[in-house]
């Protein structure tokens, strides 16, 4: 543990760094873990006056507040730092990176511990807090503004309020700082309820056709996009609540014999649900009579809400 170490660290994490001056001067997230780590050594020895009062002097420089009696392990980074919390009992492990805002706090008045454990190279985003006793695991990853009041396993990723496991491994395309690829776990829950609505709406359809002898679409009938179209309404993005047509996600549709193309233009390249989309999409094209093979092409261009016009007239 020491000074070159420290500055070592801030080059590695923060790409804005440019000279060992700058990194020395203008880092308060580095001056706030120098104090705490003088302030710590005055509390263990029982100068508790002594290390409040240089805790409370290091916040008023730097908008960051560690209680002195918090143990910091090495090559911790407190990033731009203001608003950052640590409480009293808090631990934090080696390699631990914290955005600005966090907070990490305690939910009891008694003097036990009752601030959480952040073990080694996790990453807590900008507003997140996590309360109580209770531990973050090695790797785990926090996502911006979320508020952590469980324990998180090691390697996870939670989001939310309160936040929920999103993903149980993060994957290694994400990156540290990739908060855009960050799964959203009430949009994962309401997908897989759609899709279950969805297959027992064509279940009970299907049924009601065997019973009454009646198909909706003779054999032999020739394919109309506008069909194509009526089918895609049923197909619900859950973050808005709106079919795909009505949203103007569907570009055109492409019908070749049995073979049909369905071009989306997406309002974001980086959407959860285009994986959800591409497979309901297949199954109800799929579910029309003469339909033999369904491609979902996602094109790369900007999305325009005038399109939705369009289609809605279709």
């Amino acid at each position: 543990m020491g000074i070159r170490e420290d500055i070592r660290t801030v080059f590695k994490k923060d790409p804005a760094a440019r000279s060992t001056l700058e990194v020395i001067c203008c880092y308060p997230g580095l001056h706030a873990i120098w104090v705490h780590r003088i302030s710590h050594s005055l509390w263990e020895r029982h100068f508790y006056f002594l290390a409040r009062l240089l805790s409370h002097v290091s916040r008023m420089l730097t908008g960051i507040e560690i209680h002195p009696g918090a143990k910091l392990g090495r090559r911790v980074f407190i990033d731009h730092g203001s608003g950052v919390v640590i409480g009293e009992t808090a631990e934090v492990g080696d390699d631990v990176l914290i955005y600005m805002g966090v907070v990490l706090g305690g939910t009891a008045l008694e003097r036990v511990k009752r601030h959480p454990t952040i073990e080694s190279d996790v990453v807590i985003g900008s507003g997140a807090a996590v309360l109580g006793p209770i531990t973050v695991g090695r790797g785990a990853k926090i996502g911006a503004g979320s508020v952590v009041i469980r324990p998180v396993p090691a390697g996870a990723t939670v989001v939310g309020v309160p936040a929920r496991v999103a993903e149980p491994h993060t994957p290694d395309s994400v990156g540290q700082l990739d908060h855009d690829k960050l799964p959203d776990p009430g949009l994962i829950v309401i997908s897989q309820i759609l899709d279950r609505l969805s297959r027992l709406e064509d279940q009970f359809k299907a049924h009601e056709e065997a019973v009454s002898g009646h198909e909706e679409i003779p054999q032999g009938t020739a394919l109309k996009d506008e069909k194509i179209y009526s089918l895609l309404k049923d197909v619900i993005d859950p973050s808005v609540g709106m079919d795909i047509v009505e949203l103007g996600l569907v570009k055109e549709i492409i019908v070749d014999g049995p073979n049909v193309e369905v071009n989306l233009v997406l309002t974001t390249t980086a959407c959860p649900m285009i994986e959800y989309f591409k497979e309901q999409i297949r199954r109800k094209v799929l579910s029309a009579e003469g339909v033999e093979k369904v491609n979902v092409n996602i094109l790369d261009e900007p999305w325009s809400w005038d399109r939705n016009k369009k289609k809605v007239g279709h």
